[in-house]
C-alpha cells in the first residue's frame, strides 16, 4: 500500500476538526468549514480525509523518485516535531526562523552554510591556536547559524516539495516556494490563507496530537516510498561499469581489426 490507512475517527481523536474562534477565521477557508460550535469553527473532516490522501500520494511520488522534502514550521508547537520527522526520514527542515532568501537567494545561504561547516571543523580540531575569547565568540556564532541553517546544511539544491504547518507563520517561505514553482503541502486551519497552496490539508495546526498525527502519516509514507525508490549510487556504479565494459570492448574490437588488417596485408604481400 502506497499510503497509510486513515479514518475520520482518527482525525476526530486527534482534534483535527477544531478550528479557531469564529472571529479569527479567514473567509477564504469557507469551503473547508463544516459549521461552528460554541463560537469555534468546525473543519469538514470529509474533505480533510480526501485531501490528506492526495497530499500523502504526492509525498510518496516525490520520495519514490528520490526527491527531497523541506519541512517548515517555526511555531513552538510544531518545531520539535518537524525536526524529528526530517531527521528520521533523511529530509530537510527549518524550525527556528525563516531567513529571507533561503530558497530564492541560495548562493548567499550556501555561503552561510559553508561558514557553519568551517566553524564546526575549527571548534573540534586539535591545536586550534585560538584564545578562549575567540573560541567563545566562534561557539556563539556557530550556535546561531546551527539554529537557523542546521536543518538544511546538507541541502545541495532547492527541494522537490515543501511541507508547511501554519501558513500564517510561514508566509515568506510560501512566497519563495511559489516564485520558484516548488509544490507546497500545507496544514490549513480556519484562520489560514490557502492562496498558493498546491496540496491543502484542512485541519488544526496548533494541537500537539493533530501535529503528531500529520507527522506520523508522513513518516509512514516516506518509509514505504523509500523501499521502492531506485538506489541512485548503485545505479550510477552499474551504469559506469557498463560504459567501461562497452569502452573496453570497443578498444578490443579495434585492436582485433588492426591485427586482422595487418596480417591480411602481410599475407597478400607474401603470396605475391
Amino acid at each position: 500500500m502506497k499510503i497509510p490507512n486513515l479514518s475520520i475517527q482518527q482525525l476526530l481523536d486527534a482534534g483535527v476538526h477544531l478550528g479557531h474562534k469564529t472571529l479569527r477565521w479567514n473567509p477564504k477557508m469557507k469551503k473547508y468549514i463544516f459549521g461552528k460550535r460554541d463560537s469555534i469553527h468546525i473543519i469538514d473532516l470529509t474533505q480533510t480525509l480526501e485531501l490528506t490522501k492526495v497530499a500523502l500520494e504526492k509525498i510518496y511520488e516525490v520520495v519514490k523518485n528520490n526527491g527531497k522534502i523541506l519541512f517548515i514550521s517555526t511555531k513552538k508547537q510544531a518545531s520539535e516535531a518537524i525536526a524529528d520527522l526530517s531527521k528520521e526520514t533523511d529530509q530537510y527542515f527549518v524550525n527556528y526562523r525563516w531567513l529571507g532568501g533561503m530558497l530564492t537567494n541560495w548562493g548567499t545561504i550556501s555561503n552561510s552554510i559553508k561558514k557553519l561547516q568551517k566553524l564546526n571543523i575549527d571548534l573540534v580540531a586539535e591545536n586550534r591556536g585560538f584564545t578562549k575569547k575567540e573560541l567563545l565568540k566562534m561557539s556563539v556564532k556557530k550556535d546561531k547559524l546551527q539554529r537557523s541553517l542546521g536543518g538544511i546544511a546538507d541541502m545541495k539544491k532547492t527541494p522537490d516539495l515543501v511541507f508547511i504547518i501554519d501558513t500564517n507563520y510561514e508566509s515568506l517561505a510560501i512566497q519563495e516556494s511559489v516564485k520558484l514553482g516548488i509544490p507546497i503541502v500545507a496544514i490549513l486551519d480556519s484562520n489560514s490563507n490557502p492562496d498558493g497552496i498546491d496540496f491543502p490539508i484542512p485541519g488544526n495546526d496548533d494541537a500537539r496530537r493533530a501535529i503528531d498525527l500529520y507527522c506520523n502519516l508522513i513518516k509512514e509514507t516516506i518509509v514505504t516510498a523509500k523501499k521502492v525508490s531506485p538506489k541512485i549510487e548503485q545505479k550510477s556504479i552499474s551504469e559506469k561499469k557498463e560504459k567501461t565494459d562497452k569502452k573496453n570492448k570497443t578498444v578490443a574490437e579495434l585492436d582485433r581489426e588492426k591485427l586482422e588488417k595487418k596480417f591480411s596485408t602481410e599475407g597478400k604481400e607474401t603470396l605475391n
